[in-house]
């Protein structure tokens, strides 16, 4: 069930709320779990059941991990859990990816093949992994105590907000939350408002670049014109990131209607000055995720060069395949941390002094490339349509439709927006200042008019995927 969903939107989110906001104190937390099983059930009514199951060994191996005072005992607890919820994601995510290598491998020897049931990947894994990952090294680093009910820990794990695509939240952030939030009006209103513009992003924006960027994509990248590479290539780069920062926003929002606080998860990428800039912006919880629980465990900044500059490039390598099972993904991530390698070693001093411009222009070149190796399966083919890319044949074989044009422009604009501080200005006063009265009724108005266009817009049109589901 995606939140942009018809069955979300007039069903579940309505009924839902008005439950919630009905119900005692004392049950709410015990209705917004009900909901969010229902929630994840609706998807992957098969899988809530090894949710609910490991997230119960986890409660207790965690619960004991903490009574435990012995350090080797505490260590073997720690290793369990993790080994338990990493192999979950292994099982799942990668046995496809494993027994294709292998057998292409076989078959270049002559062998026979391996035969595997290919399994389906359970929406939302990798999130719901690093997650519990968080809670047991969180206790095992004695970053704040373990939740004593278990209901409250599933709360924690299945909260339907964050559930399928983040934020990325570690246990402290979420924590004390769980038992001890406030609600107000003012909260439920400005959350409304977030929900609502994360919708707009999604539907209106990201859905119309997707719906030409797979048209694109799905042509034969031997005969494409550079003009139409292009075209392809900067509607998916909008699509991606109006698609998941929409639905970032919708969670935030979400979750602020429900008394909850979470982090912020992108901070407009696209006018990055550099590749490092640019993951401090993008799925700002993911880079937070990487560097707590694994930049700082391989010595942080308190290495060698040479061996930071490994550690680097090993964990974007490893979030390349994090992202996804295949060796596209793999390079995808080894293209990003070869960047910010050289970014340290001398890249970065030419981007900071070719000027603010030059530099946003040249990270958003790079950042443009490598997404095609996010979106195309086969590296042979990302490097075809790179190619292709430049090649500067100028014979366009694709009209640009006007409607198309409109929202390219749009998602330009909104990608940009806060490149002058008057658009940061515009920005936080949206997303961050107090509202007055009069600020109120007109975002409350404005809110209203686009929720109505993203209704109209997914009744009348059957595209509405949402890429991070994968994930």
């Amino acid at each position: 069930m995606a939140f942009s969903s018809i069955i979300f939107l007039l069903y579940f989110l309505p009924v839902f709320l008005l439950v919630y906001f009905l119900v005692n104190k004392r049950y709410k937390n015990s209705v917004i779990l009900i909901g969010s099983i229902f929630f994840y059930a609706w998807g992957a009514p098969k899988f809530i059941f090894v949710i609910l199951c490991t997230t119960l060994l986890d409660f207790y191996l965690v619960g004991w991990m903490d009574r435990v005072s012995n350090a080797k005992h505490r260590k073997l607890l720690l290793c369990i859990s993790i080994t338990v919820n990493l192999g979950l994601l292994v099982y799942f995510k990668y046995s496809n990816f494993f027994i294709e290598n292998v057998n292409a491998a076989l078959s270049v020897f002559g062998g026979g093949q391996i035969h595997w049931t290919k399994l389906i990947l359970p929406i939302g894994i990798s999130f719901y992994t690093f997650e519990t990952i968080t809670y047991v090294v969180d206790v095992y680093r004695k970053v704040h105590k373990p939740l004593t009910k278990f209901w409250d820990y599933q709360l924690y794990i299945i909260l339907f907000p964050k559930l399928i695509a983040g934020p990325i939240i570690r246990y402290h952030e979420l924590a004390v939350q769980i038992s001890e939030r406030k609600e107000t009006l003012d909260d439920r209103l400005t959350g409304f408002y977030r929900f609502v513009f994360g919708l707009a992003k999604k539907v209106l924006i990201a859905n119309q670049m997707g719906a030409v960027a797979d048209e694109i994509f799905g042509l034969n990248y031997a005969n494409l014109d550079t003009l139409t590479a292009w075209i392809g290539s900067l509607a998916y780069t909008f699509q991606i990131y109006f698609d998941f920062s929409g639905y970032s926003d919708m969670a935030i929002g979400l979750a602020k209607m429900l008394g909850f606080k979470f982090p912020e998860n992108f901070n407009n990428p696209y006018i990055s000055q550099s590749i490092t800039e640019f993951w401090r912006r993008w799925h700002i919880t993911l880079g937070s995720w990487m560097k707590n629980y694994l930049y700082i465990p391989l010595g942080g900044n308190k290495v060698s060069t040479g061996r930071l500059y490994f550690n680097l490039w090993l964990i974007f390598l490893a979030s390349g395949l994090w992202h996804g099972a295949s060796w596209s993904f793999i390079f995808w991530g080894a293209f990003h941390g070869f960047f910010l390698v050289i970014e340290r070693a001398f890249f970065g001093n030419i981007l900071s002094k070719i000027g603010r411009l030059p530099s946003i222009l040249i990270t958003f070149l790079i950042v443009n490339i490598g997404w095609l190796f996010f979106r195309i399966e086969k590296i042979e083919s990302a490097f075809l349509y790179l190619k292709r890319m430049f090649v500067f044949d100028l014979h366009a074989h694709k009209t640009i439709d006007p409607e198309f044009l409109f929202y390219f422009l749009l998602a330009g604009l909104f990608s940009f927006f806060a490149i002058g501080s008057f658009g940061t200005k515009i920005q936080n006063s949206i997303y961050f200042n107090v509202y007055s009265g009069r600020k109120h009724a007109l975002v409350w108005c404005i809110s209203i008019a686009l929720f109505g266009l993203s209704i109209s817009s997914i009744t009348s049109s059957g595209f509405n995927p949402f890429i991070y589901f994968r994930f």
